[in-house]
């Protein structure tokens, strides 16, 4: 039986290649994002690949409330929210508008937006939601600690939510990249052993979803790393530039 999926912020690598992933699979796809009519060559190219029909929807993470957006079509389920600015962590912390701009992205807007997923969720007794998060959300660190910070705030959300809804049906899973080959990262110098491509995600999130994993840090090394670094002793990090 095929099964509705909504990815939120469906124009980034990873959105799409979840939603190749669960279209290959005879999923049904939604594609939300600001300016969706910019996704119809994509939505196209799902068909074509695997069959079904793909529907667009305009969605802006940012709006105050979802509970409207939400309501205005069938309940997924399957959401998966893929809304992400990684932005630039020399500029953002002299500029209080561009640092903002980081934390909505990152966590307000997610936030919200599962939050009215999770209540018309609960309210049905299924779903499955899935929050992209990161693994620079495990500990501030100098060289990205907006960024990181914001990702903390919505590891942390999504722990929280997964806890409140576990005897209801509805199962939340938080998913850690590190480093992952996409526009959004284009422009810096990545090491190739510890960087996953977009499809690299959409099969794990798949995966996830289908095993009702709670946390999955894709590629597993970055657990190993994630844990070394939270394990340093502050006097000890506070010496360090990473």
């Amino acid at each position: 039986m095929s099964r509705q999926v909504t990815l939120l912020g469906a124009r980034s690598d990873i959105a799409l290649a979840c939603a190749h992933e669960f279209a290959a699979a005879g999923d049904l796809v939604t594609l939300a994002a600001r300016r969706a009519e910019t996704l119809t060559a994509d939505a196209r190219d799902i068909e074509l690949r695997h069959g079904g029909t793909v529907t667009l929807r305009e969605f802006d993470a940012l709006a105050p409330d979802h509970a409207e957006f939400v309501a205005g079509a069938d309940l997924p389920d399957v959401v998966i929210c893929a809304v992400g600015l990684l932005g630039d962590q020399t500029s953002d912390e002299r500029d209080a508008a561009a640092a903002s701009a980081v934390f909505r992205t990152n966590f307000e807007g997610p936030a919200l937006a599962l939050a009215a997923y999770a209540n018309a969720m609960e309210a049905r007794g299924s779903g499955v939601i899935v929050g992209i998060s990161s693994v620079a959300g495990d500990r501030g660190r100098a060289t990205n600690y907006i960024y990181g910070s914001a990702k903390a705030g919505f590891t942390a959300y999504l722990s929280g939510l997964r806890n409140r809804l576990a005897k209801t049906g509805v199962h939340v899973v938080t998913v850690k990249p590190g480093f992952v080959a996409t526009q959004m990262t284009e422009h810096l110098d990545l090491p190739d052993k510890l960087t996953a491509q977009p499809a690299e995600i959409g099969r794990a999130v798949k995966t996830a979803v289908e095993r009702r994993k709670d946390v999955i840090y894709v590629r597993g090394v970055w657990r190993l790393i994630m844990g070394i670094i939270r394990a340093i002793p502050e006097r000890v990090f506070k010496k360090l530039s990473i």
